[in-house]
């Protein structure tokens, strides 16, 4: 999709955001030409989330990062637009409370992985931990250098237990950010959406950057691979992470599980 570089980093390879440009399409020429292909996947994924509801073998893990206004919200309401909401379930990770912060990092993360016959998906994740918590110097640097392979053998640890995982970097540049800031000011409906502090997270946005190419980079596995989406345009952004998905429950294999024997001689009485 990208000229550069593939929307799906080689594992190994070094990640330069610079060579992924944010606003590309995928050679679609506006929300029109992606409508029917959003309506197809949005159909398919309900038929695959009702046999892997029922099979119960695998779960799906979906992790969401992206700048303040990167769209993870959005992508959630409009990808997922459709599909059973006992078989979903959304987890946001915010500030850490007191308790949370008492125990390893990871260990309010893991409450919220989805059990089998689930599609999971977490806005902002266990990455906050190599992202904030690096650029606002939380923690001395050793704890967070460590903390990737931590996250490695952690989601290695979730596909070993029959937890498939996807994650999506939602790519916006700078402007954009600008751009969807001042609509949630000139919107009185959204103003809630804005917090003053946002500000001060986009004065640093070179250093993000250098945090998220660290994590697409060293935390890019052929278990739970990193996709970097060009999230300038939400249609296509919609649009490829519906495919992923589609395509990732598809490639399970699912099956309805065997029903119980002779039921073509039941009866139902009156």
């Amino acid at each position: 999709m990208n000229k550069k570089q593939p929307l799906r980093p080689k594992p190994g390879n070094v990640v330069h955001l610079e060579d992924y440009d944010p606003g590309d399409t995928g050679g679609y020429a506006d929300k029109d030409a992606a409508r029917e292909l959003l309506k197809d996947n949005r159909d398919r994924m309900r038929e695959l989330q009702e046999v892997l509801w029922a099979e119960h073998k695998h779960a799906l893990l979906i992790v969401l990062q992206a700048m303040d206004a990167g769209g993870k919200d959005g992508t959630i309401r409009h990808v997922m637009h459709g599909v059973n909401p006992q078989g979903v379930q959304v987890s946001g990770f915010k500030v850490p409370t007191s308790e949370e912060l008492d125990h390893d990092f990871l260990w309010r993360i893991h409450q919220h992985t989805p059990p089998r016959g689930m599609i999971g998906i977490f806005n902002r994740s266990h990455y906050e931990d190599v992202l904030v918590v690096r650029v606002e110097k939380l923690v001395p640097e050793p704890v967070w250098q460590a903390r990737y392979e931590h996250i490695n053998a952690f989601e290695r640890l979730l596909t070993d237990a029959g937890v498939t995982i996807l994650k999506f970097y939602l790519h916006i540049s700078r402007d954009e950010q600008k751009e969807r800031f001042q609509a949630r000011l000139d919107d009185p409906t959204k103003n809630w959406k804005f917090a003053k502090g946002d500000l001060t997270v986009r004065a640093k946005w070179g250093q993000y950057m250098a945090a998220y190419e660290d994590a697409l980079t060293r935390c890019n596995t052929e278990w739970a691979p990193w996709y970097i989406v060009p999230a300038n345009k939400k249609w296509y952004r919609n649009l490829v992470i519906s495919s992923r998905i589609v395509e990732t429950l598809e490639k399970l294999n699912l099956r309805y599980p065997d029903p119980e024997p002779d039921l073509d001689q039941v009866v139902i009485p009156d």
